[in-house]
């Protein structure tokens, strides 16, 4: 029995000579605010910077798409000398201007000359020219490949906008939820700093109780260990703030290296509006967000396509005509007539058009699945809005219902200090009235966090997160 005694004495000695050093001192402090982490982002973020190469990438199409009707100049030389002789000697020259429609304006000049040369092609010593126009009169004639590449193209101007929008929007609706989450593990911290206080100050009062032999060496113990639970908390917490930091390290940048937070940084105070207001849902156009708008930018693009691939049902009939252009002597310039030219025409047709059929239907099922997936967006985005503005609503009457609770816990656990002091309370009343006002402060935090979520959600939904 005495040994049980002198256990408990060396270890109330222990608790009493226990030195409380302020781990907590606040140093200079830098906030970074959120306006400020979101123009680095925008700015310096390698994914930010891919979403510029969407719209390099969309002039490089249209550039492609004017290739189309580039003109075309080609030249062709053949000669043949055998046995001291001049077999032939052919030389022509060609240009082609293509237009968007289904007509080529072409000319060009042939020389012939030699002893065993194809009548057809003989010509005289100055040469012939010609000027004239091909026609695809049936298939290609409207609707052709050129026209089709820049209609294409012009829509994958506006494809490219809303695809740089989308990335700019995941962007940053993640990197907000990251910051988010720091302003919650950092107040949670500085919460769980005051606990410690607070515990520390009811340790070092029950001590001094137990020197004046007011309170027992028990209380001294439960207080001690009250004290060492509220360490235990804030250790845990500063994993969370730890982790939380490092990932909206993750969205800092600046000259393509990425930054990293000095120690005393931190956010914003969590009740700031860091938000733009967002406009009421029953303003919100759905048929406005860069998800809706990409689905219809890729729903013209293959409507666009399947027009021409209807176009290959049709006969290919193309009718060509060069008027033939002499020189003479006398007249170096070209002479045209009405009864020198030469005409002709080419057709052809699939017979069974499989192929053709095949690539109609594949177009018509690829457009039916677009609009069925644009119709599954718009509801969803429609849901997501109306739930998290409902969410909004409702958190709002959690929190100051909540801000009402804290105030009332504040004041119970003033009253109980003051009772504890005069020796009318105990430790354990002390630190049930001490546990319910921290929780209720750590839940506050909570709440003002999750209906900042709640916001940034609706503004993600409603295409209100960037300005324009």
């Amino acid at each position: 029995m005495g040994t049980k005694l002198q256990l408990r004495f060396i270890f109330v000695v222990f608790i009493l000579g226990y030195g409380i050093f302020d781990c907590f001192g606040q140093s200079d402090t830098t906030i970074l605010n959120y306006k400020e982490y979101l123009e680095n982002i925008l700015t310096y973020h390698p994914i930010a910077q891919k979403a510029d190469l969407k719209l390099k990438l969309a002039k490089a199409e249209l550039l492609g798409a004017k290739g189309f009707v580039d003109p075309v100049i080609s030249s062709d030389w053949n000669q043949k000398n055998f046995d001291d002789q001049l077999y032939y000697r052919q030389y022509q020259a060609k240009f082609r201007f293509p237009t968007r429609l289904g007509i080529d304006v072409v000319g060009g000049y042939e020389n012939t000359e030699g002893i065993f040369v194809n009548p057809e092609n003989k010509t005289d010593e100055l040469g012939l020219w010609h000027l004239g126009i091909e026609a695809d009169v049936l298939q290609g004639l409207i609707v052709n490949e050129r026209k089709t590449a820049f209609e294409q193209a012009k829509v994958f101007q506006e494809l490219a906008k809303n695809e740089q929008r989308i990335i700019l929007n995941d962007l940053v609706y993640n990197a907000s939820s990251a910051y988010l989450i720091w302003q919650q593990q950092f107040y949670f911290s500085i919460i769980l700093q005051e606990n410690i206080s607070l515990a520390n100050s009811y340790f070092q009062n029950t001590k001094q109780s137990f020197f004046n032999g007011e309170k027992t060496a028990m209380d001294t113990t439960e207080a001690f260990v009250l004290y060492q639970d509220a360490v235990a908390l804030l250790q845990k917490n500063e994993l969370g703030l730890i982790k939380s930091k490092q990932k909206v390290e993750n969205y800092l940048w600046f000259n393509q290296a990425p930054l990293a937070l000095q120690e005393n940084t931190q956010p914003e105070n969590y009740n700031n509006q860091i938000f733009q207001e967002a406009i009421n849902i029953e303003n919100s156009i759905i048929s406005n967000h860069p998800l809706i708008l990409a689905s219809v930018n890729k729903l013209s693009y293959f409507e666009i396509e399947q027009r021409l691939k209807r176009q290959k049902l049709k006969p290919k009939l193309k009718i060509k005509y060069h008027p033939l252009l002499a020189t003479s002597e006398n007249n170096i310039s070209p002479n045209y007539s009405l009864n020198d030219y030469k005409w002709g025409f080419d057709f052809s047709m699939p017979l069974l058009l499989r192929s053709e059929r095949a690539n109609v239907q594949k177009g018509e099922l690829k457009i039916q699945e677009i609009k069925l997936d644009i119709q599954n967006k718009r509801n969803e985005l429609q849901n997501e809005m109306e739930s998290s503005w409902q969410q909004q609503l409702l958190l709002q009457n959690q929190k100051n219902l909540l801000s009402q609770n804290v105030e009332s816990y504040q004041q119970l656990l003033d009253g109980e200090n003051e009772k504890f002091n005069f020796g009318e309370s105990s430790v354990f009343l002390l630190n049930k009235r001490q546990e319910k006002y921290i929780n209720g402060q750590l839940k506050l935090v909570e709440i003002y966090i999750k209906q900042q979520v709640e916001l940034l959600n609706f503004l993600y939904y409603s295409n209100q997160l960037i300005n324009e």
